[in-house]
C-alpha cells in the first residue's frame, strides 16, 4: 500500500522585482502606495533589497483570451505585458491620483468592470505594469463571491 504524501503548503508568495532605480521604486511602492516595510538587507557591492508587505497574495493564472479581455475592459486596448501586478486598495481614484503624483504613468483611469470593481492601470517604477483595484461588491453580495476583482 503506497504511503500518502502530505499536501505541500505554500506559506507566502514573494514577487522579486529588479529595480535599476532602487530608491525610486522603494519610495513609490512603500511611501506612495503604502506597502509596509517588513525587512531590508544590504550586502557587498551596493546590493540592496527591501521586502514590502502587500497583504494577502494570490496567483492569478489567465489564458491569453482572458488577458486580452481584461485589457479590453480596463484599457480598451492591449497593453499589459505577460506579467501584471494588481493591488487591492480602499479608494482606487485617490490611490491612482497619488501614484501618478509619485511618478507613475496613467495608462487608463479608474474604470468600472463587469466584475464590480473599479480598476486603473499604471506604468510604475521598476518597469512594472500595475492595476489598482477597489472592490465595489463584497462576496456577501452574491454574484461575485470569490472574485478578487481583477479578472
Amino acid at each position: 500500500m503506497p504511503v500518502e504524501q502530505p499536501v505541500p503548503v505554500v506559506r507566502q508568495l514573494r514577487l522579486v522585482v529588479e529595480a535599476v532605480d532602487h530608491d525610486a521604486a522603494v519610495a513609490f511602492f512603500r511611501d506612495a502606495l503604502g506597502l509596509r516595510e517588513e525587512a531590508a538587507f544590504s550586502g557587498e557591492g551596493d546590493a540592496r533589497v527591501v521586502i514590502l508587505d502587500a497583504g494577502r497574495a494570490t496567483l492569478e493564472i489567465a489564458n491569453p483570451a482572458q488577458k486580452r479581455m481584461i485589457d479590453e475592459v480596463e484599457v480598451r486596448r492591449q497593453v499589459a505585458p505577460r506579467i501584471r501586478v494588481a493591488f487591492e486598495v480602499d479608494d482606487a481614484e485617490a490611490t491612482t491620483a497619488r501614484l501618478v503624483a509619485a511618478g507613475a504613468s496613467e495608462v487608463a483611469p479608474p474604470t468600472r468592470t463587469p466584475w464590480q470593481s473599479l480598476n486603473s492601470r499604471l506604468d510604475a517604477p521598476a518597469d512594472l505594469h500595475i492595476t489598482v483595484f477597489e472592490e465595489l461588491a463584497t462576496p456577501d453580495d452574491g454574484d461575485h463571491a470569490g472574485d478578487d476583482g481583477d479578472h
